[in-house]
């Protein structure tokens, strides 16, 4: 653009006065706002459109300005009664129907160069039941409480034979009357409304209308325009938007950074003062100021108070003290306080923001204070660990229940009996079968491993039919006597202990104890040998104490490893038993047949 401007002016002195205008019109090729230039008609209005390549009118006759079609070769008629016809180096479309939306080039020709341009038409219809197209229209802008004007643009190419405007009618919002108010003053020959002193309620859809003649008949002119209304910033001293008196917390230690953030009427000035001292802008003390350069405030709300400073644009230029930016037609301010080490005697002093303009002065300060405790994180830390070591305990407990109860009666108290008036410990019952491999297995465990680790090494006073009842006595007879001096009822069952047992006296006697149990409180002990029985086929009390008490099994053999009170069955085992202090053999233990015959002799 430059070099061509230089080339003109070359032109220009060397040209003689008779080529003034060509060189001049050479200016005007140069004009080019767009690529393809955009125009828009109402459906059933005229419009001239001018050609974006040169300005019109020109006084001068050194080229030729012609109008085509897009795509075809032969020029549009000039021909003033045709609808679409080039007069007067516009086309004109008079009226405009849809079919015209289009592309239209536009062709200058001058001595010895040529230039193109392509126009872009569209031709709309109004929107249903409005007087316009909200898409289609013109936007203004006034500010509230000032004087403004509505402008009826683009009505240049309209006027009669005698250059003269025709009469213009306003609407708003497609409704006329609006002209009423007496802030509204039509502006005589500049098809304009003035607006006295607008304000928020002037804002909305404005359609001014005109009539067109041409070739005796009349067609209507409509422009429509967006008016909106801005707010004008008020004459008033400067508002902070932070801090407001308010106190914060932060460590000993710590860096600070504090925005004050204000707004204001142009020209006003905010800054920081600690102690009644000027706090300056280098970053060489350890308390500053620091503007904000490039600040925006975007999106706040009516409110002017905040609990909290809003978060904004920084800049890194320290050197000046701010930039004013529009917020609801009010300049925005904003200066950092920024403290790189909290001190103890930052504390409780009031670091003061002042901001003035030529309306007043404002101050507002910020406390610093120590950082209370959160008990609201404590109390829940407290909680949280106390749940998580509760669910510890449980899964400890849950997997070590039974090495930690036989811990606690060998090692954390001295247990004795207890005084409950009962002679043994445990009173063990077993059945009979008819012989056997698993029968012997099953009196073995019964009259040498049981006692073996329960007597001997643990200590317990064991009462054991078949062992310790006198010969010729009936079970039946003193059952109940036995169940009441034993503390637990063992009962042991073998493999095959009902799948042979016979309809004898003495299994109904033993199998009568079964059914006395289930009117006594003793806890019963119930252990399986050599695998999991079959109870289908056993009475109707056994199968209710398994369903109540569940069974141990006893997978084990009868090496020394496996008569260990510390195996995991015999844990099992003396858990269930009752705690029972640990002493020496000579002390506790005398069998219950020693006792009985001791008994029988006394009488």
């Amino acid at each position: 653009m430059v070099m061509w401007i230089l080339i003109l002016l070359r032109n220009i002195q060397i040209k003689s006065i008779s080529k003034f205008s060509f060189s001049l019109s050479l200016f005007f090729f140069l004009i080019e706002e767009c690529v393809i230039c955009n125009y828009f008609v109402l459906v059933g209005e005229p419009t001239a459109i001018s050609c974006p390549v040169i300005t019109l009118p020109m006084p001068h006759s050194d080229y030729n300005l012609t109008w085509y079609k897009n795509g075809s070769s032969t020029p549009i008629t000039t021909e003033r009664h045709a609808r679409i016809h080039q007069r007067k180096g516009l086309l004109w479309f008079i009226p405009a129907t849809l079919e015209d939306s289009g592309l239209y080039e536009c062709e200058v020709r001058s001595l010895n160069r040529s230039k193109q341009k392509i126009i872009n038409l569209k031709v709309f219809k109004n929107d249903n039941d409005l007087c316009f197209n909200g898409e289609m229209k013109y936007d203004q802008i006034v500010k509230s409480a000032n004087a403004g004007k509505i402008i009826c643009p683009d009505l240049e190419n309209f006027k009669d034979e005698d250059n003269i405007n025709p009469e213009i009618h306003w609407y708003k919002e497609c409704k006329s009357g609006f002209l009423e108010d007496k802030r509204l003053v039509l502006a005589e020959g500049e098809n304009a409304i003035l607006i006295l002193n607008a304000t928020i309620q002037d804002k909305g859809n404005y359609t001014c209308r005109m009539v067109y003649t041409f070739m005796g008949k009349q067609y209507n002119v409509s422009r429509t325009m967006n008016l909106e209304v801005k707010e004008s910033p008020l004459k008033m001293r400067p508002e902070f938007i932070y801090p407001n008196n308010n106190t914060i917390e932060v460590e000993l230690g710590s860096q600070v950074t504090v925005d004050c953030n204000t707004t204001g009427a142009d020209g006003f000035e905010v800054f920081w003062t600690g102690n009644g001292v000027y706090i300056d802008v280098f970053y060489v003390s350890r308390i500053f100021a620091k503007p904000n350069k490039h600040f925006r405030l975007w999106n706040f709300s009516s409110t002017k108070h905040w609990d909290a400073p809003p978060t904004f644009t920084d800049a890194e230029n320290p050197l000046q003290h701010g930039e004013e930016t529009a917020y609801d037609g009010r300049p925005v301010y904003s200066v950092k306080l920024i403290i790189s080490e909290v001190h103890s005697e930052d504390y409780e002093q009031p670091f003061v923001c002042q901001a003035s303009n030529a309306f007043g002065q404002v101050a507002s300060y910020i406390i610093l204070k120590h950082r209370a405790p959160d008990v609201q994180r404590w109390l829940t830390g407290v909680f949280v660990s106390f749940l998580l070591l509760t669910f510890i305990i449980l899964v400890v407990y849950k997997i070590f229940k039974i090495d930690l109860v036989l811990w606690y009666r060998n090692f954390g108290c001295a247990f004795v009996s207890k005084e409950d008036g009962k002679i043994y410990d445990a009173c063990v019952l077993y059945t009979k079968g008819c012989g056997g491999s698993n029968f012997y297995r099953l009196e073995t465990f019964v009259l040498r491993i049981l006692p073996n680790v329960l007597e001997q090494q643990c200590g317990y006073n064991l009462f054991i039919l078949g062992r310790d009842d006198l010969p010729g006595e009936a079970v039946v007879s003193v059952a109940d006597e036995i169940f009441k001096q034993s503390r637990r009822l063992m009962i042991i069952f073998g493999s095959e202990t009902f799948s042979c047992v016979q309809l004898e006296d003495a299994s109904e006697q033993q199998l009568a104890l079964y059914s006395a149990l289930i009117r006594d409180e003793t806890q019963v002990i119930l252990i399986e040998m050599d695998g999991t029985q079959d109870y289908t086929s056993m009475p109707e009390s056994i199968r209710y104490i398994k369903q109540k008490h569940g069974a141990i099994q006893w997978k084990g053999d009868f090496s020394e490893k496996s008569c260990s009170a510390n195996t995991k069955f015999w844990k099992n085992v003396r858990y269930q038993m009752p705690a029972k202090k640990k002493v020496s053999f000579s002390e506790v233990y005398l069998s219950p047949q020693t006792l009985n015959n001791s008994a029988a002799k006394g009488n």
